[in-house]
């Protein structure tokens, strides 16, 4: 794993990764596989680790989608190669051809919402022809295929959700685009499996922190950051009592690889951190790390009833898969913090 990282990514982290998930990796190593959303914010934790670890390697292949290819640079392997082009039409692209695992990582999930990506029947279309599309390739040799998914299926919550339990997005609400278009895609997903044509496991995922965040977003992760790296106060919009949690994204990394190489086709799997914190603990914990340490403004009174709750039940990936957080919150802040000031 020498010279430069993948995407820039800490060399540390990657190095942890391929150690723990040496096993995992070993599993897709001569395979030909195809990412989608590759380079994206959670999707590059995987690229980069399988970069780092030299897989598939030679013998095998992979291809990662991307509709700026000329944006993206990979290590100078001749088992690794960008595709140009967009999700919806991957099945049409030439020279994509049988591969034996897919990666679906493509969506609109960071773009804001109601313009461009973030326009609800765009957002959903992306999702659901994406998806449709990924299916269509991986079924062509009838591959495995990882969908990432959303804790967004779930829809509005006040307590930690674990895999079985009921509820959905309110499909009347164009809020809901994102999450009611995760759960047609999962759909489709057990609905392919079912008829043989693929092996597809599910990961839905919830937040996470780490190296290459968006900044100025719509993460309330990123913009905490973003005021303490500025030296302004951290601004919560909203009351600061909803709680989320946020997964560092090396053992995101090492859950999917667990998921690739190991998961239950047609089964869906929750990942990301069990430790819940509230909105207004995240922002003290991001002004904590300024230099010297800022004030947090909390712009909305306190409201009634039970705080909203986005924090999975992770016990079946730890279960089945023996997969378990490695990071603290606290030390994936820390980390997250200096590759901003290094970068």
């Amino acid at each position: 794993m020498a010279g430069a990282s993948p995407f820039g990514l800490p060399l540390s982290d990657l190095r942890a990764v391929v150690a723990d998930a040496s096993d995992d990796l070993a599993r897709l190593e001569g395979a030909r596989i195809l990412v989608t959303g590759g380079t994206g914010f959670l999707g590059r934790w995987l690229t980069a680790s399988l970069l780092a670890a030299g897989v598939p390697g030679p013998g095998g292949q992979l291809l990662l989608l991307s509709r700026r290819p000329d944006d993206v640079r990979l290590p100078a392997v001749d088992w690794a190669r960008l595709v140009r082009g967009d999700v919806a039409g991957l099945a049409a692209l030439d020279g994509v051809g049988p591969v034996d695992l897919v990666v679906h990582a493509a969506a609109s999930s960071s773009a804001g919402f109601g313009t461009g990506d973030g326009e609800p029947r765009a957002m959903a279309a992306t999702i659901f022809d994406g998806t449709r599309a990924a299916l269509a390739v991986a079924a062509r040799g009838a591959a495995r295929l990882l969908f990432l998914s959303s804790g967004a299926v779930y829809g509005p919550r006040t307590a930690p959700v674990h895999e079985d339990d009921g509820g959905a997005p309110d499909p009347l609400e164009p809020r809901s685009a994102y999450g009611e278009a995760k759960r047609l895609a999962e759909n489709l997903c057990a609905s392919a499996t079912a008829a043989g044509d693929v092996e597809a496991v599910i990961a839905r995922c919830f937040a996470f922190v780490g190296p290459g965040i968006p900044l100025r977003a719509h993460y309330a992760a990123g913009n905490f950051l973003a005021d303490a790296l500025d030296g302004h106060p951290v601004v919560v919009e909203g009351d600061g009592r909803p709680l989320r949690s946020y997964l560092y994204c090396a053992d995101l990394a090492r859950a999917l690889l667990a998921l690739l190489a190991r998961g239950t086709p047609g089964r869906a799997y929750n990942v990301g951190s069990p430790v819940p914190v509230s909105i207004r603990d995240l922002a003290e914990a991001c002004a904590a790390l300024a230099e010297p340490a800022l004030p947090v403004e909390v712009r909305t009174p306190p409201g009634d009833g039970p705080a909203p709750c986005y924090v999975p039940v992770t016990r079946r990936i730890e279960d089945e898969l023996g997969v378990l957080p490695a990071t603290t919150l606290a030390e994936g802040l820390a980390r997250t913090v200096a590759w901003l000031r290094s970068s």
